[in-house]
């Protein structure tokens, strides 16, 4: 009774008298944009209030996970990994979002969020136990590389299939609504997840329940090797935002200054007004898609030069030294500490025994099921039949 109320009415407030269809030009979103490649600031916009302390650990971390994406690609290349996902090129979008929520705000992630991690304090140590799935993994190394999750630090653990995390989010958004926590939800996913059903689910589900999450689309240009204009005709993914009924905001994804200012009002919005918000970061994937693919054949060296002179982390450099908060010898030090951390711990990572053959089915029921245990007994006999086929617990 009440939706048709509601559907009456906008029909009454909107009739006209001969046919008008409507297209994609009648609604035209802006992109905020507030830093330039220099450092120096867009004519007329105002930099977000931001303290020195902050602006150099977000910059540290864009640092700290640009270097963690190549040593473990180069770890991958030599056939110590299996498998890697980079955030290169998308930092700013991760971090200028994180940046500005509270640490018991859920995250809730896709495959590109290293940075959200590092910022509330995953260790270069935790990384690499679960990206070499040894016995200190905290996913007990049931999981596929990067797909990182953390109870302590609120970061729901990563799936592989597409925007699952998406209807999720809202749903766990909802649940922080109920009980009355002055907490939201803050959901990352990519342009190609946005082409998905659970996409549309999960708006129209947040839209409607008025979840108070916030949803960070990181429209970076393609879905693995289809571009975006593959994927949809109409101006992105903002203006789904607003047909569903969602306060929706599109910022320039390298600019670390134009997306923390939108995220630190769209938290504003979803805890104090109690709704879902859609921020759409238009950056670029300047890595592959994974370590499983080769973007040589899908676009130019020159298209990807072009993205390369408004790398999110120079220009934030460029803004940090115009600022006076940092120097080149500074950014030396920084990197070269990184990479020295980064490899250590690498080595001390991929040496660690697996995790015990029963942590398997730990954790999944509270009384593991007949046909669980039955597969999990004709494991263990495959295993102790070719035991020079496995790395077993406890061995090197």
């Amino acid at each position: 009774m009440v939706v048709k109320r509601a559907q009456n009415k906008i029909a009454e407030n909107n009739l006209i008298a001969t046919p008008v269809f409507v297209d994609g030009s009648a609604l035209v979103i802006p992109t905020l944009s507030v830093l330039q490649a220099d450092g120096s600031l867009t004519k007329g916009a105002k930099a977000p209030e931001i303290s020195q302390q902050l602006a150099q650990k977000i910059y540290s971390d864009m640092v700290y996970t640009r270097i963690l994406d190549e040593r473990m690609v180069g770890a991958q290349r030599q056939g110590r990994l299996s498998f890697y996902l980079t955030c290169t090129g998308e930092e700013a979008s991760v971090a200028g979002t994180i940046a500005a929520f509270k640490a018991d705000d859920m995250v809730m992630g896709q495959y590109r969020e290293q940075v959200a991690l590092r910022f509330r304090g995953f260790s270069t140590e935790q990384f690499m136990n679960q990206l070499f799935s040894n016995s200190k993994d905290l996913g007990k190394g049931r999981q596929m590389p990067v797909h990182y999750g953390s109870r302590e630090l609120h970061f729901m653990t990563i799936r592989s299939p597409l925007a699952t995390q998406i209807p999720q989010a809202a749903g766990y958004a909802y649940g922080q609504k109920l009980a009355g926590n002055d907490a939201c939800t803050l959901c990352y996913f990519g342009d190609g997840a946005a082409s998905e059903g659970d996409f549309h689910a999960g708006l129209n589900m947040a839209s409607v329940l008025k979840s108070p999450v916030v949803f960070v689309a990181r429209n970076n240009g393609y879905a693995i090797s289809t571009p975006s204009s593959e994927q949809f005709a109409g101006d992105g993914i903002a203006p789904r935002g607003v047909a569903y009924g969602i306060k929706t905001i599109r910022v320039d994804g390298n600019d670390i200054l134009a997306v923390y200012a939108a995220a630190i009002e769209a938290r504003k919005i979803a805890v104090e007004q109690q709704q879902p918000v859609l921020i759409e970061t238009m950056s670029y994937r300047l890595g592959a898609h994974s370590t499983s693919d080769d973007p040589s054949g899908y676009r130019s060296p020159e298209e990807e030069e072009k993205w390369r002179q408004k790398d999110p982390i120079n220009r934030m450099k460029n803004w940090l030294i115009k600022q006076q908060w940092w120097d080149e010898s500074r950014d030396e030090d920084l990197q070269k500490g990184f990479r020295s951390e980064i490899l250590a711990e690498l080595k001390l990572a991929e040496k660690r025994p697996k995790p015990p053959l029963d942590d398997l089915i730990t954790d999944v029921y509270k009384i593991p099921p007949a046909h669980l245990t039955e597969q999990f007994e004709s494991l263990k006999k495959h295993v102790a039949k070719y035991p020079d086929s496995y790395r077993m617990h406890g061995e090197g």
